[in-house]
């Protein structure tokens, strides 16, 4: 009978075992999976804050532009004398203010586009690893 409970013990001793091995397995897995996690959202974040610097420096340089042009239009405004003039330099003033607004727009467009993919295309390559490599 005291073999049966040594072989009993051994067994469950075993299965102990093997129950502790399998847990530190996942512990290791979800801990990877954790600290991945983590440098992905932080790198995630510095380059959403270096886009977001980008596209503001980008808006301030046309804003100041846009103010130059004003303040140049509104200077040659001093200058008309005539009303066929006021409406030369009004109508090729629009002509230019909205190729100007035009271009610029895509150039914010641009960098937003941009920003977006380099903070989403990490973070959707990184999910996709972590989920190929079983860590759910």
């Amino acid at each position: 009978m005291t073999e049966t409970k040594a072989r009993t013990t051994d067994g469950l001793h075993e299965i102990a075992d093997k129950g502790i091995a399998q847990a530190k397995v996942n512990f290791d897995k979800a801990k990877a999976a954790t600290d991945q996690g983590t440098d992905l959202f932080k790198n995630s974040y510095a380059t959403a804050a270096k886009g977001a610097t980008d596209y503001n420096l980008k808006f301030i340089e046309i804003a100041r532009a846009n103010t130059n042009t004003a303040f140049d239009y509104a200077n040659a405004m001093l200058g008309v004398k005539s009303v066929p003039e006021f409406f030369e330099l009004s109508t090729t003033h629009a002509r230019k203010h909205f190729e100007t607004m035009t271009a610029q727009t895509k150039e914010l467009a641009a960098l937003a586009q941009k920003m977006t993919t380099d903070i989403a295309e990490p973070l959707k390559s990184g999910v996709t690893k972590a989920f190929n490599n079983g860590i759910t």
